[in-house]
């Protein structure tokens, strides 16, 4: 006979596909820092299925990091964009297989 024990732990965050699972990330230039780029970032993704964080680099960029399916990507990168155009010069972005590393989306500091 086997006995299981119940534990009572926080619920887990939603599952993201783990097969379709991508890795944006992206880097934004211009007027991005002191503008509220983090916390629009971090809203909108909140909002989303998507994990990863945001944070100012010593250069002036906001480095995005973001996993889940590209369609969520697409839509949370585009979102920001339009939120935040005034102050975006310009954008980088690099793709590689997502690493499950994150368990939520948080401002880095």
């Amino acid at each position: 006979m086997q006995i299981q024990s119940a534990t009572h732990a926080q619920p887990a965050p939603p599952v993201l596909h783990a097969g379709l699972a991508q890795r944006h990330t992206i880097y934004f230039c211009g007027r991005v820092q002191g503008v509220g780029f983090r916390y629009t970032a971090r809203n909108i993704s909140m909002q989303h299925d998507v994990r990863g964080y945001v944070r100012n680099l010593p250069d002036g960029r906001v480095e995005l990091v973001l996993e889940g399916c590209q369609d969520e990507l697409s839509r949370v990168t585009d979102e920001i964009l339009r939120k935040m155009n005034a102050f975006v010069r310009g954008v980088t972005r690099q793709e590689s297989p997502a690493t499950g590393e994150f368990d939520q989306f948080s401002i880095r500091h």
